[in-house]
């Protein structure tokens, strides 16, 4: 039971890496919180609690986290938009940028006081490899907003890194999930799609939602008690 005794809160867990981070934070004994914007999304996931969240909304977000006040803070919530510069709205770049990156700043700054206080806690980011690690075409935005999540990173565990608080992030390749399979179906042409995505991986395979989880606990619990400001890549070779 490597988190027990531990709480931890988490954000987009009703499904992908969110939902199979949360369990796996519950199976290695950790109080998880788990939310969603989606509440329907929670439902059977074996956790200690689960609530309704809009990560988008700064007060409900800053006042959930900063009552749990949690000693693992995983971070989840994101979008992904397609297309070229060429392509991008900025409507579609702000709310990027919202989501997978100014959602995370108001977390985490909701959860350091209670970190400080306490002298512990780890924090963790999702990324992408598809951020500052490598371009992927049609990712214009979703990349420049994951480049953003490990520089932010980097960030919280350079003022951190005395006071006990560790901040690593994820930079996962494709992994399935609901949300890609809806991704793939909106292509038109789904099987041409999934054989691309699959066709980028060097190991021939997507992710499975579980191996990121398998890496969230990793981070969040005391064997990495070492480790701060990385962006560790879980990718099938897609950085090797």
């Amino acid at each position: 039971m490597r988190l027990k005794g531990k709480r931890a809160f988490i954000t987009a867990a009703g499904q992908g890496i969110g939902r199979a981070s949360a369990a796996a934070m519950a199976r290695e004994g950790a109080h998880v919180i788990a939310t969603d914007l989606n509440g329907d999304l929670l439902e059977g996931l074996d956790v200690a609690e689960s609530f309704a969240l809009d990560a988008l909304d700064k007060v409900a977000l800053v006042q959930a986290v900063g009552e749990a006040q949690p000693d693992i803070l995983v971070n989840c919530s994101g979008i992904v938009h397609s297309g070229t510069i060429l392509d991008a709205t900025d409507e579609e770049f702000d709310l990027a940028m919202n989501l997978n990156v100014r959602a995370h700043f108001h977390a985490i700054q909701a959860a350091v006081p209670g970190m400080l206080e306490r002298g512990t806690g780890s924090i963790v980011n999702i990324a992408s490899v598809c951020s500052s690690l490598r371009g992927l075409p049609n990712r214009f935005i979703y990349g420049t907003s994951k480049g953003a999540t490990i520089g932010l990173t980097k960030q919280v565990a350079a003022d951190y890194i005395t006071q006990g608080i560790r901040c690593n992030c994820i930079a996962p390749g494709t992994v399935d999930s609901p949300s890609l399979q809806q991704r793939l179906k909106d292509t038109g042409d789904y099987e041409a799609a999934m054989k691309a995505f699959v066709a980028r991986q060097p190991m021939g395979r997507l992710g499975e939602a579980e191996e990121i989880a398998d890496l969230v606990v990793y981070l969040a619990s005391d064997e990495t008690r070492y480790m701060t400001g990385q962006c560790v890549a879980i990718d099938g070779g897609m950085t090797m």
